[in-house]
């Protein structure tokens, strides 16, 4: 009898371990999407239109260049496709009279393909002297000023997506029996003193034979404004009785 009391005394105490374990699981808000825009072309910045945490929608504008150069090559590289297309249509027509010889007539061709290409390049190179916005987002820091001339490959501007906030956190290896992606549970933020959603996503690929444990991700279900990424809290998370 004694040992019996013993026991569920035992499995009691293992019980209130693992519970509380699970109470002081850690995490922290990250966004769903961030990265670092970088310049693709050397050039002056002419205007920035969404500075440090501001919002912008996808696709807007962010950062332009002084371009000025490159428009004015790009408009002389189509004045020499358009020139070099006239000089084929006027062989062609003149080599159907046999009034000019056949190479002189592929040498021109070949002058508008390469006029062709050059347009093509320029307008390439046009198009970066602008950068726009690759999803919904804030400004998380700018790394560049007005009128500054930058290089390729330079940062100009740290942005993320927090239209969705993610929880990362770890837990012991055994949980994935039941725990599974659409669990909901709560995390209690500290840095607002509440509870919010969450609803388990993903799973990580590979347990971490030394601690058990493995990585998974949960999104917080809803828009609050008062949340914010890097904020941390406690995932209210328990294995099931």
């Amino acid at each position: 009898m004694t040992r019996s009391v013993l026991g569920v005394a035992a499995m009691l105490l293992c019980l209130a371990a693992t519970s509380a374990m699970a109470q002081e699981i850690r995490a922290q808000l990250s966004p769903r999407d961030f990265t670092t825009l970088a310049a693709e072309i050397g050039a002056k910045v002419e205007r920035i239109t969404a500075r440090e945490g501001e919002h912008f929608t996808k696709g807007q504008m962010l950062i332009s260049f002084d371009c000025s150069v490159n428009r004015a090559q790009l408009d002389e590289a189509r004045a020499s496709l358009s020139a070099a297309d006239k000089t084929v249509s006027v062989n062609q027509r003149l080599l159907e009279l046999q009034t000019v010889g056949k190479l002189e007539t592929e040498l021109s061709v070949a002058e508008s393909q390469k006029a062709r290409a050059k347009v093509a390049a320029m307008s390439a190179m046009v198009s970066k002297c602008s950068v726009a916005a690759p999803f919904d987002g804030r400004v998380v820091e700018q790394k560049v000023r007005q009128q500054q001339f930058v290089q390729p490959g330079q940062a100009l501007l740290d942005i993320l997506d927090d239209s969705v906030l993610e929880l990362d956190f770890v837990v012991p290896s055994k949980w994935l029996i039941w725990l599974k992606p659409g669990h909901q549970f709560q995390v209690a933020i500290d840095e607002t003193g509440k509870s919010y959603p969450v609803k388990l996503m993903r799973v990580g690929a590979r347990i971490d034979p030394v601690s058990q444990s493995v990585r998974v991700v949960g999104a917080i279900g809803g828009r609050y404004p008062e949340l914010t990424a890097g904020m941390s809290g406690r995932v209210l998370l328990s294995p099931p009785s």
